[in-house]
């Protein structure tokens, strides 16, 4: 296999699965998503985010690129905006399809190894798969902040 050919099965591979797992991730039915229940719910060990804040999140979590941003009829992931309890439930399941699309994405790397066997296709399925841990961390972080103020808005109402 040449090394064109490597580059050109590993776009192809990690096109198709960030295409899927996009249509996916938008057809799932959100009433599926429970913030507060496994595997969504957050750990004790997460300290309410304050792990991740020990990870420097606040520094570099707006650096990464959203999908939102750049896609037509997507929910916005901005904070901004979401004062109703519709919304920011809303926010909340689209929190935890978020972090499952992620996870998969981290799964389907696996299959890269076997898609090209090379030492190239080795270290793109590594980097791809530890690519996504950074995403599945915001969502992670920001489901008990938006929990704190969905809490705020049910004891007001």
């Amino acid at each position: 296999m040449t090394l064109l050919d490597q580059v050109t099965a590993i776009v192809k591979y990690i096109a198709l699965a960030g295409i899927l797992s996009h249509v996916v991730g938008e057809a799932l039915p959100r009433r599926w998503f429970h913030h507060d229940r496994f595997p969504y719910r957050t750990c004790a060990w997460e300290r309410e985010g304050k792990f991740y804040e020990s990870l420097g999140i606040r520094r570099w979590k707006d650096r990464l690129p959203d999908k939102s941003k750049y896609t037509r009829h997507t929910f916005t992931k901005e904070m901004r905006g979401h004062e109703s309890q519709d919304s920011l439930i809303r926010f909340l399941q689209e929190t935890c399809v978020a972090e499952l699309v992620h996870w998969v994405l981290t799964l389907v790397a696996v299959p890269l190894y076997f898609y090209v066997p090379t030492p190239l296709g080795w270290v793109v399925a590594t980097v791809y798969a530890l690519s996504n841990l950074p995403f599945i961390c915001i969502q992670r972080y920001n489901r008990p902040r938006l929990r704190r103020i969905l809490k705020r808005k049910l004891e007001t109402a």
